[in-house]
């Protein structure tokens, strides 16, 4: 589901899922120390590790500030960021893997920052069959100062989308902001000149009052230099003394190669006006209007002038955003990105944007299953389910996590169809289940959590898919375990009060994302990216190509559990941080994950979907299969009641299973049950038939209420593509000893070892 390969097996689950959302539609071992628990209401974590800690360069394990200068922000460090392999050394113990971080790509040198403007899609693969689409790091240009050879980058600042890269070598420093959106790149020097070192020569064509104008590869850039400074060209070098003023910024133009030269010219002086006003801070902001369903959100960047007095910026939006933008209008030119184009805001300090709240259900209502034959054959699945409702395959946090949803599922059903013993069956199983974790009594070492104060993190043990040791996919283990608790907090609301195990639910929320900026505990919403609109799985983000994630569903899971959790106990800022992430990711999946309107997609990638985002593009690919229906269904389940977003556009519902049926050759033979949900919300009697055609499937883990079905299946059944350099990051992670960077995603041509 998401960061590394998944060595797990999906084996015989039951079968009733497909039938309900269909018809509704239409380790650890146990060598550690006793736990030393830490109370919370009736419930406790321990404050002792007892297992495997996050891990990386040199001390980083018990000091993750180890890369971090002593002025940065206090509290927390983020992690599941965009710009995270630069705080969390684990690949390259010095710099950075490329910060992708739109319209600018970044990478970090013993020199400077390096900058890549490319817009030249690495299309690989099949149209068929496993794909990828790339707009990989090549550099332009690298700014720093003239001798600089610092021996790493550390981090001196951070905020909502930005990041302030730091560079010394005793005797010269660069302090670098960046940042999701920004054209401009602002620094602070000492010790020599500012030096932009081109690749190759650079085509000057503006060269005047304290701005250098230039094109490298076809891209146009504009240096900034402080009034009364001037820039000059030697060779591929272009140096200012800043006239000691120790400022300056860097921008990239919205321009092509047909461009008029005067509309060039009046670019550069149109965003020279901002050139001095740097950003210095981001800050989001969003409210949940339950009368008009309505979130409006506020991205607004703290903007200190360094010369003049204006505090005003230009800034680029993503499509999920400018397609919601309320009270602005953004000027003709755009930018390319790996997103799709980015369209551009001049002279402002935020933008909002607006978005509809579609609303979540607990599970779809009995329906076309209510009466009749299909409630006969419905409640027999569920009969069948009564004595091992959760049907757990595994003691980790994932696999309990799906044994909870599965649990969840079915009192919710149960619930519906007036089966109170099978319903009661499976709230005793979460609630048993739930309480063991939520329990760290003297000596415990498993099925419990961990709170890790120098990391800000809450690991779950036994861990699984690198969420101890990378800190990966927290919302997506962890969603399972709210959702799950939500539909108990329905039916035994003293269970879920503060007292007793409501706490426990809490700070699994607040570790994944947490909403609350006071609680300095955990970072302000660890695995959401806030400008790209929506989470990232890795907790390092330390590859080639940025950060990934695969299952945005699992995603939506979490967020959904949110709202059901807030909605459930009352607490309306945890409901409407889930609205938040729920309204904007659903947005974001159907720009970057399913390009339902076929425009952002670079030409020449022939498919509709991608399993999996990076940082630098897309792939029809997942961590663990090459089967069109995993790909595919990856980004589909859990389905509950919580992803009617799936169906926003039934038309793309519809191409996406076409696309699937042409892919595999023909109908799905795994994973049907998800697949027959999905296009449920396309074409629902198409689904219904499918359905009724083909009672002997295999269904996917984690389906709610059945039979299990004849037979038996491991998964994956095919992988036809393997690791080609460095061990699967997630579940074997690669340990490289100072000066090894190693790197590696699936069958990506563009991955880089330096």
């Amino acid at each position: 589901m998401t960061s590394s390969v998944r060595p797990r097996r999906w084996i015989v689950a039951a079968a009733g899922g497909a039938a309900l959302l269909v018809l509704g539609a239409s380790l650890i071992a146990g060598h550690a120390p006793p736990a030393e628990a830490a109370t919370v209401g009736a419930g406790s974590y321990t404050t002792t590790p007892v297992g495997p800690l996050p891990s990386g360069c040199g001390q980083i394990s018990t000091n993750p500030r180890q890369y971090v200068t002593a002025d940065a922000p206090a509290g927390a460090v983020p992690t599941n960021d965009w710009w995270s392999s630069l705080l969390w050394k684990r690949t390259d113990c010095a710099f950075s893997e490329p910060l992708h971080a739109h319209p600018l790509s970044y990478d970090t040198f013993t020199d400077g920052l390096g900058f890549s403007a490319n817009s030249t899609p690495a299309i690989s693969g099949t149209s068929t069959g496993v794909g990828e689409y790339h707009y990989p790091y090549t550099e332009d240009i690298r700014v720093g100062v003239a001798g600089l050879g610092a021996p790493t980058t550390k981090v001196a600042g951070w905020s909502d989308w930005t990041v302030t890269p730091y560079w010394s070598d005793g005797a010269r420093t660069m302090r670098a902001t960046i940042g999701h959106g920004l054209p401009f790149a602002y620094f602070q020097t000492t010790g020599g000149d500012a030096q932009i070192r081109v690749t190759g020569t650079p085509q000057v064509w503006a060269n005047a009052n304290s701005m250098i104008g230039f094109t490298v590869n076809g891209h146009d850039y504009v240096g900034y230099a402080p009034t009364g400074a001037g820039w000059t060209v030697s060779g591929g070098r272009i140096t200012s003394t800043l006239a000691g003023r120790g400022y300056f910024s860097v921008a990239l133009l919205p321009t092509t190669g047909s461009t008029a030269p005067a509309d060039r010219s009046a670019l550069a002086e149109s965003y020279g006006r901002y050139a001095h006003a740097h950003v210095t801070g981001t800050r989001l902001s969003y409210a949940y209007d339950p009368a008009s369903s309505t979130v409006t959100t506020t991205y607004a960047f703290t903007v200190t002038p360094r010369e003049g007095a204006v505090a005003q910026t230009v800034v680029s939006l993503y499509p999920h955003q400018w397609k919601a933008l309320t009270g602005s209008t953004p000027i003709s030119q755009s930018y390319p990105s790996a997103r799709g184009r980015m369209k551009v805001l001049t002279g402002v300090d935020r933008f909002r944007t607006t978005m509809t709240f579609h609303g979540v259900l607990p599970e779809l209502p009995a329906v076309g299953d209510g009466a009749g034959a299909d409630l006969a054959t419905l409640t027999g699945y569920l009969a069948a389910d009564r004595a091992n409702p959760m049907d757990r395959r595994g003691d980790d946090t994932y696999w309990t996590g799906k044994g909870l949803g599965r649990a969840a599922r079915i009192a919710e059903i149960s619930d519906q169809v007036g089966d109170t013993g099978t319903r009661d069956s499976a709230l005793t199983a979460i609630r048993n289940t739930l309480t063991d974790w939520f329990t760290a009594s003297t000596g415990k070492t498993s099925r419990l959590f961990y709170y890790d104060a120098n990391w800000g993190t809450l690991i779950g043990y036994p861990a699984s898919y690198g969420s101890d040791q990378e800190l990966n996919d927290h919302h997506f283990h962890y969603g399972y375990f709210i959702a799950a608790a939500a539909t108990l907090a329905k039916f035994d609301p003293q269970w879920a009060s503060t007292g007793r195990y409501g706490g426990m639910v809490d700070l699994l929320i607040r570790d994944a994302d947490n909403y609350d900026r006071a609680d300095t505990r955990f970072p302000y919403l660890r695995d959401f990216d806030i400008y790209a609109g929506h989470d990232w799985a890795s907790g390092h983000g330390s590859f080639a190509a940025g950060n990934n994630q695969e299952s945005s569903s699992e995603g939506m899971n979490f967020a959904g559990a949110l709202i059901q959790w807030g909605q459930a106990t009352g607490n309306a800022a945890v409901r409407d941080a889930g609205v938040f992430l729920y309204t904007t990711q659903a947005a974001a999946i159907q720009e970057y994950w399913f390009d339902s309107a076929d425009q952002n997609f670079p030409a020449g990638f022939e498919h509709s979907t991608v399993g999996m985002v990076w940082g630098d593009g897309g792939a029809y690919s997942t961590w663990f299969s090459a089967e069109p229906e995993m790909i595919q269904g990856i980004n589909q389940l859990p389905v509950t009641g919580g992803h009617l977003y799936l169906g926003y556009d039934p038309a793309y519902v519809r191409r996406n299973y076409a696309e699937l049926v042409r892919n595999n050759g023909g109908p799905p033979t795994v994973w049907q049950d998800i697949i027959w949900e999905f296009l449920a919300l396309g074409d629902p009697d198409t689904a219904l038939a499918n359905l009724r055609a083909n009672g002997g499937y295999t269904p996917e883990e984690g389906r709610a209420a059945g039979t299990p079905s004849t037979g038996s299946a491991t998964w994956p059944r095919s992988a036809p593509w393997t690791p080609r350099s460095a061990p699967a990051i997630r579940w074997q992670p690669c340990s490289p000893g100072p000066g090894r960077a190693r790197t590696w995603r699936p069958t990506s041509p563009a991955a880089r070892s330096r």
